[in-house]
């Protein structure tokens, strides 16, 4: 073994002669050598393959899974949070009265979108097929149209003509599950009515079905009517005013730098909650699950580096009697160092790629992959999304791919150091 040894790195003896630079090209094309398959080494190569292996499905695992975990919360954020507003002005001293000059004036606020005066309350509503407990808000026509996610969802029917106060806009879901479609009648009852010297009487109205929308989130199509404000003002027996003024702004995410600017502007006392308040749990809950999935995920890639360490270990003492003609040859142990720290490097750049590719691929085509493996299988009365959502994070896939980098080549720090301190006497006597 020792003179084929020799005799393969007959070429590389003028290398060592007044020494090498660190990383030469010799040390490149050895490494690279001594990854191909040979009748002795072929287990090195196939533990080199599944190195690979492991870490690109590691990789991709990781990429894929953050950008649904992406996808959910940014689909979420913008049914929750698109359909309820980022943050809500109610009154403090007084009742909303001059909810159309306060509105207004929020509305001039930078990075305020819109800021819509609604009048919310419960009722049940009902048909000859069935009924169901609902959300009726009320709103303008020129609001209503603001709300891209409800205005631009419409499944049946027109909006023309909302605010003539004769009819309302119904989900889908609670459309089908009273059996009605647009120009059909329903009817909304609530406890809040009108005021009698007997008490409050219950009000029971009849009401157009307009328009049927769906947002695809089941709560609001479910449960979601919306009836003109004017409408509703008289309907749940408010004298002039309105529930609360919900707030759109540019940037939710950053809701928080908006409420003095929203103070200043209101010019009277009134309360701000926003939209991180109102769903602090279930949002904290999804960030907790999203940082221990990464975690959980993580040990897939460090597993994969594990067989990194295990191969070098067989590829050096596979090529001990290789190390030992080098170091005879004047091969310093940071030339031997250097070679099996290539060696490894490449295997996990080789996965990182192979995994970074695979996971933005599949990542692309996440919802045709989705429905050509469960066709019909995803109900979004249990899941409330109707496909599976994915967003990448340019960061986060960064930082992947640097700690998959950095696993690597850490893999390689022992067995390349094991390489380096190989005594080429005792090499050569049991090689």
């Amino acid at each position: 073994m020792a003179g084929a040894a020799l005799e393969r790195l007959k070429g590389a003896a003028s290398a060592f002669r007044g020494g090498t630079a660190p990383f030469a090209p010799f040390e490149w094309i050895l490494a690279g050598r001594y990854l191909r398959a040979r009748r002795r080494g072929g287990g090195v190569s196939v533990v080199a393959f599944f190195s690979v292996l492991g870490i690109a499905l590691g990789v991709a695992t990781l990429i894929i899974v953050l950008s649904v975990m992406n996808g959910f919360r940014a689909e979420l954020l913008s049914k929750i949070v698109g359909i309820n507003g980022h943050v809500f002005a109610t009154p403090i001293e007084k009742t909303f009265t001059d909810w159309s000059d306060l509105s207004e004036r929020l509305s001039k606020v930078a990075g305020v979108r819109a800021a819509i005066p609604i009048v919310e309350g419960q009722a049940f509503a009902s048909s000859p097929y069935g009924g169901s407990g609902v959300l009726v808000r009320g709103v303008r026509a020129q609001d209503l149209d603001a709300l891209a996610s409800v205005s631009s969802s419409i499944r049946g029917g027109t909006l023309e003509g909302f605010d003539d106060g004769s009819g309302v806009l119904i989900g889908r879901r609670l459309a089908d599950g009273l059996g009605l479609q647009a120009g059909d009648t329903i009817t909304l009852s609530t406890p809040k009515g009108a005021s009698t010297p007997f008490g409050t009487a219950p009000r029971t109205k009849s009401y157009t079905v307009k328009a049927v929308f769906e947002v695809g989130m089941t709560e609001f199509d479910q449960t979601f009517v919306f009836m003109p404000l004017s409408e509703a003002q008289t309907f749940f027996n408010r004298d002039g005013d309105v529930s609360m003024i919900e707030i759109y702004v540019d940037d939710p995410d950053h809701v928080l730098d908006m409420r003095e600017p929203l103070e200043m502007a209101a010019e009277r006392p009134i309360l701000l909650t926003d939209w991180r308040q109102r769903n602090r749990t279930f949002f904290g809950a999804l960030e907790v699950e999203r940082n221990v999935m990464f975690l959980i995920l993580s040990l897939i890639v460090v597993v994969a580096t594990l067989n990194i360490v295990s191969g070098l270990i067989l590829l050096v003492r596979d090529k001990s009697s290789d190390i030992a003609i080098l170091r005879t040859m004047g091969a310093t142990p940071g030339t031997v160092m250097r070679v099996f720290l290539i060696n490894g490097a490449l295997i996990g750049v080789v996965g990182t790629l192979c995994g970074l590719g695979l996971g933005i691929l599949i990542t692309l085509n996440i919802k045709p992959i989705q429905r050509f493996l469960f066709p019909g299988a995803w109900d979004p009365t249990v899941r409330f999304l109707a496909e599976i959502p994915a967003q990448m994070n340019p960061r986060e896939i960064t930082a992947v791919v640097v700690t998959s980098l950095l696993l690597s080549l850490v893999a390689t720090l022992y067995p390349s150091w094991r390489a380096a301190r190989l005594d080429p006497v005792q090499a050569l006597r049991y090689g």
